[in-house]
This record gives C-alpha cells, sequence and structure tokens, in this order.
C-alpha cells in the first residue's frame, strides 16, 4: 500500500464516518416525542412533570440550542471519547459502552467461529462432490439456515437444549456455557450464507487450468483442493464474511434480548425504550466505526490473498 492509497482510504473512511454521525444525530434530533418529559416521567414514577421542570431539563442538557450547535458539541466531545450522559441513569454513554462492549464481541467471535467450522467444510465437502448427497444434504442444510429466522431457531433451543434437556444456561453471560446457544443462533444463519458461496467459489476455481495441471501430474486431491483451490476461493469468501459482520451486529440486537444477555444489543433496546438518546446515539454511532474499519481490513485482505487486487479494486 502506497501512502497515496492510505491517504486515499483514510480520507474517504473519515467521510463515511462524518456521514454515519450526522445520520444518526440527525434521525434522533426529528425523532417524535420529547425526551425531556419522557424521562423525567419515569424519574417521577409516571406522574406528569411540570413545565418548569421539562424547560429545566432542556436547558441543563443543552436540548434547546439549534440542531447544528448540538451536533457540533456532540461530534466534538466523541472525537475526544466522550459520548455524554445517559438521561435516564446519568453515568457516562462511554463507561457503559465499555462495560457492554466485551460481551457483544465474544458473542461475535463465537458466532463467527461457529459459522466458519459450519461452512468451510460443508461448502468444501459439497464443491468436491457435486450431485451428490453430500451436495444435496448441504444445500437443503444451507437453504434452510437461510430461511429460518434466528429468534426462532434462539427459542427452540432454549425448549430443547435448557428447558428439557438442561445442557446449557438461558439467560446471562457468566461463563463460556452461556456463549452456547446465542452463538448457535447467530452462527447457524452465517454459515448458511457462507457455505453457498464457498460452493460456488470453489466449483469456479476447481474448473480453472491450473487445477487441470495440477490433477494431470498427479497431485493428491486433498491437496488440490485444500492448498490449490482454496486460496484462490477465499478471495470472494473474505468479502462476504466482512459483510457478515453487518448481519453479527444486527442479529446480536435479538439474541441478546432472547437470551438476556447484557451487551451492546439489549443496551441499545432499552435505550430506545428509555428515549435515552445519547445511548442510542453512541452505540449507534460505534457499530458504524466498526462497520468502516471492517470494510477496510477486508480490502487489506484481499492484497494478501490475491495480489493482481489493489486497494483501488484494480487487478494488475
Amino acid at each position: 500500500m502506497t501512502g497515496a492509497e492510505l491517504c486515499k482510504r483514510l480520507l474517504t473512511m473519515a467521510i463515511v464516518l462524518l456521514g454515519v454521525s450526522l445520520l444518526t444525530y440527525g434521525l434522533i434530533f426529528v425523532t417524535p416525542g420529547d425526551p425531556a418529559r419522557t424521562i423525567l416521567t419515569q424519574q417521577m414514577g409516571g406522574q406528569a412533570p411540570s413545565q418548569d421542570a421539562v424547560d429545566q431539563f432542556r436547558a441543563d442538557n443543552g436540548l434547546d440550542d439549534p440542531f447544528i450547535v448540538q451536533y457540533a458539541r456532540w461530534m466534538g466531545n466523541a472525537v475526544q471519547g466522550d459520548l455524554g450522559q445517559s438521561y435516564y441513569s446519568d453515568r457516562s454513554v462511554s463507561d457503559m459502552i465499555v462495560q457492554r462492549l466485551p460481551n457483544t464481541i465474544a458473542l461475535a467471535v463465537a458466532s463467527m467461529v461457529v459459522a466458519l467450522v459450519i461452512a468451510l467444510p460443508a461448502g468444501i465437502a459439497s464443491a468436491s462432490n457435486p450431485g451428490s448427497r453430500t451436495d444435496y444434504a448441504a444445500q437443503i442444510g444451507s437453504l434452510m439456515g437461510v430461511s429460518m429466522p434466528n429468534f426462532w431457531l434462539g427459542y427452540l433451543l432454549i425448549i430443547v437444549c435448557a428447558l428439557r434437556l438442561n445442557l446449557f444456561p438461558v439467560a446471562g453471560a457468566a461463563g463460556p456455557k452461556y456463549l452456547v446457544l446465542p452463538s448457535l443462533t447467530l452462527g447457524s444463519g452465517m454459515a448458511a450464507v457462507i457455505a453457498r458461496l464457498v460452493r460456488t467459489a470453489m466449483l469456479d476455481v476447481l474448473d480453472d487450468a491450473y487445477i487441470q495441471a495440477a490433477r494431470s501430474k498427479g497431485l493428491r486431491e486433498r491437496i488440490i483442493v485444500y492448498k490449490h483451490a482454496l486460496r484462490n476461493a477465499l478471495v470472494p469468501v473474505v468479502t462476504i464474511i466482512g459483510l457478515q459482520l453487518s448481519y453479527v451486529l444486527n442479529g446480536a440486537v435479538v439474541i441478546e434480548v432472547v437470551f438476556q444477555r447484557p451487551g451492546l444489543g439489549t443496551l441499545l433496546v432499552d435505550a430506545i425504550f428509555a428515549r435515552d438518546y445519547p445511548v442510542v446515539q453512541g452505540v449507534t454511532l460505534l457499530i458504524g466505526v466498526i462497520f468502516v474499519l471492517v470494510n477496510f481490513a477486508v480490502d487489506l485482505m484481499y492484497s494478501r490473498l490475491d495480489p493482481r487486487i489493489d486497494l483501488g479494486g484494480e487487478h494488475t
């Protein structure tokens, strides 16, 4: 990567992040409802607050300022790592995110491991034996995985594995056992998508001339598949794995609620219902940053897997 390419990539990332932050703050700003009145009503046990109390709350939190002033203040603080204070708990949003983030990262990593452990062998076996029972079984499994809602699978696993067989706990994040059911639920959907792409990519590569040449030299089929074909087939697979991070983060919101796992998903859902806008904005901005960084990492992996691909997306 040259210095010019790096500067171009960093500038693009900065523009995208600026757009994400503006969109995030703007959508919250125009959302119907008055957060001041909602928060004060909750703090007063359901009693309606006085107009003076509402006005004072808005003044204390800068809600009376114009949109551009609020956005500039929020962005200036966010760049320094300060995402504001929660309206509901008066805690630092950054501290709340740092407390919950490890649980979501653990779920995302475990789900991706589950997906790859299932998808790579299934996709390779399916492509290596097209038209066989293994191929049909893998395709049917992929179709079921893509079609099945993950929250439905989550409840099914709770009923069978937790309530009936008592194998794993249902709610919480106290240890590795608490990761098994959520990661299986979230990883199965990703595995279905990745397995289908692995199969397609492997079929394309296995028909290439250099693979036929390797076979004519008498190389073992296992060596041909895993040493020669798989590396070239991984280029489009890396793309979909990077894109699947959005599925992980979006799915984590649902899965963490289903399994009552204290992560960013439950934090975001609770903040939405409580109209705790600083928390919603902070979590959404973090997810946007993660998306941009992952896309950048995927671009870097392109050039390592296939030197013909540069960061500008051109083939040399």
